[in-house]
């Protein structure tokens, strides 16, 4: 994405980086399996209290404390790096930075594709990161109904080199990284995924041997998982546009 360090002109979308008053309440990479709950509390003066949702910080709950790590200029834009959980981030002087994950408000995730397709907007095959994206442009009032809100940290240039990090601070690999649930598969494990509907570039069903690398609060269940396709827009292209179903076989010590 394009980005500014300074708020001005088009960049007034702020990217905050993580409230040192944020509670975690459970484990952040068991974040799917807690998804019906809130996760994490804000600590106030009369104790512990749901954190800001992502209204609230629209609105600026957050304005002011010195969060701001730089800044965008499409807040949908914003909630899609969100959702992807990580982003690098190109300045007009050529440099970069790349963001990673660092952590959630505590709300729960919502699809906002699912909303779309249960009010009879979008049908379920246009529901892709391409089409929620084009429907949002066109008025983003309804990102306020995912009240979760991702918070970010930068990456320095040695801890980012390689691509953006997992949940287990290892560099994903294209296509050959998967994001679990981490409440069934331990990060690092081998899984065979076996997906005949989804067809790679070759032509081929997808047959591939992959690592439990991630997490994401939406990737929920023993045989649900999200492929890392790459940085660029031709990669996001891809991984916007992919769900089929999936069969997973994991490799796993004999002991």
């Amino acid at each position: 994405m394009e980005g500014a360090r300074e708020r001005g002109g088009a960049f007034h979308v702020p990217v905050y980086g993580r409230p040192d008053d944020l509670v975690p309440l459970t484990p952040d990479r068991m974040r799917a399996r807690f998804n019906d709950r809130l996760t994490s509390m804000r600590q106030a003066a009369e104790g512990l209290v749901p954190y800001y949702t992502r209204g609230q910080i629209d609105d600026g709950a957050l304005a002011g404390r010195g969060l701001e790590l730089l800044y965008l200029d499409d807040a949908v834009e914003l909630y899609f790096m969100q959702v992807q959980g990580s982003c690098a981030v190109r300045f007009a002087d050529g440099s970069t930075l790349r963001l990673t994950y660092a952590g959630k408000n505590g709300h729960p995730y919502t699809s906002i594709g699912r909303l779309l397709i249960e009010r009879g907007e979008l049908p379920s095959g246009a529901a892709s990161m391409q089409g929620v994206k084009a429907w949002l442009s066109r008025g983003g009032a309804l990102m306020a109904e995912n009240e979760s809100y991702v918070f970010f940290r930068a990456l320095g240039v040695d801890e980012g080199c390689h691509g953006p990090l997992g949940a287990d601070g290892v560099a994903l690999t294209p296509e050959r990284s998967l994001a679990v649930d981490a409440s069934y598969h331990r990060l690092g494990t081998p899984i065979f995924v076996t997906a005949p509907d989804l067809v790679t570039p070759e032509g081929a069903p997808f047959r591939r041997l992959m690592i439990a690398q991630d997490v994401g609060s939406a990737i929920r269940g023993p045989e649900r998982g999200d492929i890392f396709f790459g940085s660029g827009e031709a990669a996001g292209a891809i991984a916007g546009g992919t769900k089929a179903a999936a069969r997973f076989t994991l490799l796993l010590p004999k002991d």
